[in-house]
């Protein structure tokens, strides 16, 4: 087998969980993913099969396009719900996070416009894969050791508020290589004084792909049990 798997990962796995599974269904062991997924998160997973191994750094620096839903008020350290998640606001400063939720969030707008949109600086989650020193960042993380990152220049195409639902918003982001929306919207609550962690996180396109045309692991097993490879099994130009 050789070609491009487009695959709908489920929330609560790994990137790598999904190479795992699909090398046990396919037989073969050249199975790889071009660009990691947060196990929090759900959505567009580019996997090689065979030769189509070597073809996968060309995902790699495609921009992405990501559905988020932010939840204003709180703080976690992993910026997501894995959490811990902890309240930011004393009581008695609520209506400050109100007042951001008045006239459709056009605060929070104008904020995205100055601060989030172009070319910026982003410093990346203590929680991630990227190594320090040869080891995972999230390994040190977990252990209580210091995490020394450096900031990364990102570009934010689009930061689109798409729904409202105090104290939540959910937008839709697109963004180049190496972007982490964790970051995004954790850093959005910092500048706006009122904290924020990501909720829900689905990534819908990589490149031209999209996550429409992909497939959900089971359903791959299934169809390549009944000899339906074509179905599911894209050719590497």
């Amino acid at each position: 087998m050789d070609g491009f798997v487009l695959i709908d990962k489920a929330k609560g796995v790994s990137s790598f969980f999904v190479v795992r599974v699909l090398r046990r269904i396919f037989g073969v062991r050249r199975v790889g993913h071009g660009g990691t997924l947060d196990p929090l998160a759900t959505g567009l997973l580019v996997v090689g099969v065979g030769k189509a191994t070597k073809s996968l750094n060309q995902f790699l620096g495609c921009d992405k396009e990501y559905k988020v839903t932010g939840h204003f008020g709180f703080v976690s350290e992993t910026y997501d719900e894995e959490g811990p998640v902890s309240e930011s606001l004393p009581a008695g400063e609520k209506k400050k996070l109100e007042a951001l939720f008045e006239d459709d969030c056009q605060k929070i707008k104008d904020v995205i416009k100055e601060k989030f949109i172009g070319e910026i600086l982003q410093m990346p989650p203590k929680f991630s894969a990227l190594k320090v020193g040869g080891q995972r960042a999230y390994d040190l993380a977990r252990k209580g050791l210091e995490v020394k990152l450096e900031p990364r220049k990102i570009f934010v195409q689009e930061f689109k508020i798409m729904k409202i639902e105090y104290p939540k918003i959910s937008f839709r982001i697109k963004c180049g290589s190496g972007t982490y929306i964790r970051s995004l919207i954790h850093d959005l609550g910092q500048v706006l004084g009122v904290g924020a962690y990501v909720e829900r996180l689905r990534r819908t396109k990589i490149g031209d792909l999209d996550v429409e045309n992909a497939m959900k692991i089971e359903d791959v097993e299934k169809l390549f049990r009944e000899g339906k490879s074509e179905i599911f099994l894209r050719e590497v130009k």
